[in-house]
């Protein structure tokens, strides 16, 4: 019985980019259906809804969810947006960890963020005088289950953990570091260390290579993963997987839906894919096929760069120059063995 990949084109360059990852998809020895369903700007447009109940129950129903890129000018201005939809299927698949990779060269890091609560789920509205608040809010429980992740992520790699907070002036962050340090003598083998979010930031910039794995919450993680994006190649190359302890994964590119590339065929799919690689490794247990593709990836954006890298390559030939490295009879045999 086959797989279901629920597969969420989007809006702008979504679809394209998309299009190339299902292409490898088909094109790995793994049992997979893709399913296309509508979401985001183009879900609007067709159903009033950015996530239609019927994409919501394949995704409940799929083993993992590859989603292309939402958002647009044509929806800034109305009252259903396509990142409700975003925030809507995160809450519904209680996807709470998201991970987001930033390497190049020496710099190898993972950034854990807690994805379904804190200032972006928070309760929020406009006062009678005018005044507008955004509430961060955070049950200790909820910051458990992401520094959880976070040591066993470290674990399995460098042994190296940071927290980042604003404990210095936030009551979430001081319960945030108060809930970190009750965890952390259940893993006695990973170094852990806590850090202010602005003086990590320039941390971030200056010492990258020094870093390994960095636990935060909801809208610093957004700042900061951004940062390591810009740090290691920029956010065209960042891929990203959001997980839960049950149901399917998230995994998607971290770039916007840049709709004045759209339809040119000159958007970058190596974000898509590498996101793709992720969903191998998280989603279908396939850390063998994962590695394999993320070293395809890479020998593509020397071999066939596209214009954002200084290359004139489509986003179909990008998708080729992979699948070329892919069909490497060497590559499959060090995959297999």
């Amino acid at each position: 019985m086959p797989e279901l990949i629920a597969c969420l084109p989007g809006d702008g360059i979504g679809p394209e980019v998309l299009e190339q990852a299902v292409r490898v998809l088909e094109h790995l020895p793994v049992d997979v259906e893709v399913v296309r369903l509508p979401f985001g700007g183009a879900a609007i447009d067709a159903t009033g809804e950015p996530l239609p109940a019927e994409t919501l129950a394949a995704c409940r129903a799929s083993r993992a969810v590859l989603l292309g890129a939402v958002g647009g000018p044509r929806w800034d201005s109305g009252a259903v947006r396509p990142e409700q939809g975003l925030l809507g299927l995160r809450r519904a698949l209680d996807v709470y960890a998201n991970l987001r990779p930033a390497t190049q060269g020496d710099v190898d890091l993972v950034i854990v963020r807690e994805l379904v609560g804190g200032l972006y789920f928070g309760a929020r509205g406009v006062r009678d005088d005018g005044t507008v608040f955004d509430t961060c809010e955070y049950h200790p429980d909820e910051v458990a289950r992401i520094v959880r992740r976070g040591f066993e992520l470290a674990r399995g790699r460098r042994r190296s953990l940071v927290s980042v907070d604003k404990a210095n002036v936030l009551d979430t962050s001081r319960m945030w570091r108060r809930v970190v340090d009750e965890i952390a003598p259940g893993y006695p083998d990973v170094a852990l260390r806590h850090a202010l979010v602005d003086s990590f930031a320039m941390e971030l910039v200056n010492a990258p290579e020094t870093i390994d794995v960095v636990v935060t919450e909801n809208m610093f993680g957004d700042i900061l993963s951004d940062v390591a994006a810009a740090v290691t190649g920029g956010l065209g190359l960042a891929a990203s997987a959001s997980l839960g302890d049950a149901g399917p994964g998230v995994f998607e590119p971290v770039h916007g839906s840049a709709p004045d590339l759209a339809g040119t065929g000159a958007a970058n799919p190596a974000a898509m894919l590498r996101s793709l690689a992720l969903l191998l490794e998280h989603g279908l247990h396939r850390g063998d096929l994962a590695g394999v593709l993320a070293e395809s990836v890479d020998a593509a954006l020397v071999s066939a760069p596209t214009p954002d890298l200084g290359g004139n390559a489509t986003t179909k030939a990008f998708g080729d120059a992979v699948l070329a490295s892919l069909t490497k009879e060497e590559a499959w045999t060090t995959a297999l063995s």
